[in-house]
């Protein structure tokens, strides 16, 4: 079955940094689910295997209650562990150093929600697009708290993806200050760490967010190249 991929919305990325343990991941995954994300992506680059499943079999029943789909980051493997106990809810998130989108799509079934990582690079979106992918991951394009080191993009990317009619997703340096702008470029979804998981108020901090998803004249500013804000 064709898991439904919602047209916009608020994508929440978890980071093992700013949720360290089981139950504040799933205590701050919780909030964020009931204030009204439409995905969130698992992301877990540590070496601890039985935590990942641990902690994605737990998220998966989060998202299942919610009705929200749950993308594994960068670990085929677990996306189809995870996939075959909990169904079409389950996908992946592939990054250009990691295993092919064509190699997951084939894996994962033509029913699974596979996005793809394309930076600054049109040529990366039109062969994700060719090779099956759900939605196309853009950026960084603000300056971003949790990879500040990632190559920067500008929005114009956003405008020319447009005829490939996919999802566009804005990350990095996404948050209450760079969010109209990256809605107004065109970004469908924004992708967002910090502004959510970082904040005091999870729930609070999505609301606001899903105002400014909801409104794509939210933001005035000109649409230029690379902008370095406030990090998020």
């Amino acid at each position: 079955m064709m898991q439904r991929l919602m047209n916009q919305g608020l994508y929440a990325i978890t980071d093992n940094h700013l949720l360290p343990d089981d139950r504040t991941l799933l205590g701050a995954c919780e909030t964020a689910l009931e204030a009204g994300i439409v995905l969130l992506q698992y992301r877990d680059k540590s070496s601890d295997a039985d935590r990942r499943w641990r902690q994605g079999d737990a998220l998966a029943a989060l998202c299942q209650r919610h009705a929200v789909p749950l993308i594994v980051n960068d670990d085929l493997e677990l996306a189809l562990r995870l996939q075959q106990r909990w169904g079409a809810i389950i996908g992946l998130h592939v990054g250009q150093d990691d295993v092919s989108l064509a190699t997951a799509r084939h894996r994962l079934g033509e029913g699974a929600i596979i996005g793809a990582t394309c930076h600054d690079a049109l040529a990366l979106a039109n062969a994700a697009a060719d090779a099956g992918a759900s939605y196309l991951a853009f950026g960084r394009f603000f300056a971003s708290r949790t990879k500040p080191g990632a190559p920067p993009a500008s929005l114009t990317i956003l405008d020319a993806a447009a005829p490939l009619g996919l999802p566009r997703v804005a990350i990095g340096g996404i948050d209450a200050t760079t969010a109209g702008r990256a809605r107004a470029a065109g970004a469908e979804m924004l992708a967002v760490v910090h502004a959510i998981f970082g904040m005091p108020d999870i729930a609070r901090a999505v609301r606001e967010l899903n105002v400014i998803v909801a409104d794509a004249s939210h933001s005035n500013s000109a649409i230029d190249g690379t902008s370095v804000i406030d990090p998020c």
